[in-house]
């Protein structure tokens, strides 16, 4: 089959990735054999490809919004799934299970966690492994296209959107506006929302391009105490901020019994 590997990683313009010729996996006991339709890309691919994530698989395949097919299973890979059916793979490929995070429901912060694209290869290639545990079975009427982003940046975006509770009609606020973000204004906006984004430059075009009522310009600022009138405030806000810089989160006023949602993965 072809695959991208990581030859050595760095900036793109040094050409860090390489295409190779190498054998289709086998799929482990518990594991399904994906047969790769689509894989889209994410910026924490970049992040491996590039060196700015440690290595932690020699030449690995980067890719984790993988769509496939099935095209064989383990011997231990149970009833969920068979021969022929779509499937994606995403960003998080296994977790211990019984540490305290797993336990709650956290199981994205488990110390052993494993990652597709970096733990283990991913989607630039023809054939791709998974978890049958971790594999996700996918609906008919989306093109495998349009489903791939959800398996990240969807995934993401609609969790965060969750956590905020927000109310039906309620007032949304993003801060940033990248694919997370993108996804996450759109299903707030079928919901009945009304949604405001804080972003500046092409995505804030790309926001009045989809049609969206309230794109905000930021600008940079000095550190203050700002208040807001109560009649403008945004009862649910989600910081869609890169991982890995520093970031502060001020109180603010908000409605009574209403709580603040940060994720930070």
């Amino acid at each position: 089959m072809r695959a991208w590997r990581v030859r050595r990683p760095g900036p793109m313009d040094t050409g860090p990735l390489e295409q190779v010729t190498t054998e289709v996996p086998r799929p482990g006991p518990s594991e399904l054999l994906v047969a790769v339709r689509a894989c889209g890309v994410c910026r924490t691919d970049l992040h491996v490809t590039e060196g700015d994530l440690p290595v932690h698989r020699e030449r690995v395949t980067p890719g984790h919004e993988v769509v496939g097919e099935v095209v064989e299973l383990g011997a231990e890979a149970g009833d969920e799934f068979r021969v022929g059916d779509r499937v994606g793979i995403a960003w998080l490929r296994h977790t211990c299970g019984v540490c305290k995070y797993c336990r709650r429901g956290d199981e994205n912060l488990c110390p052993k966690s494993r990652y597709t694209g970096w733990d283990a290869d991913g989607g630039y290639a023809e054939f791709a492994t998974v978890p049958a545990a971790f594999a996700h079975p996918l609906p008919g009427g989306y093109s495998d296209s349009e489903l791939a982003p959800l398996l990240c940046a969807g995934i993401i975006g609609y969790r965060s959107l969750l956590r905020a509770e927000l109310p039906p009609g309620g007032r949304l606020g993003l801060y940033g506006f990248g694919g997370s973000a993108h996804i996450t204004a759109q299903v707030a906006l079928a919901q009945g929302a009304e949604v405001h984004v804080m972003t500046r430059g092409a995505r804030a075009a790309s926001w009045r391009w989809n049609s969206a009522p309230h794109p905000h310009k930021a600008r940079r600022i000095r550190p203050r105490r700002h208040w807001t009138p109560r009649s403008c405030s945004l009862p649910s806000v989600i910081w869609c901020c890169p991982r890995c810089r520093r970031w502060i989160a001020v109180a603010r006023w908000r409605s009574p019994g209403s709580t603040s949602r940060i994720s930070r993965r």
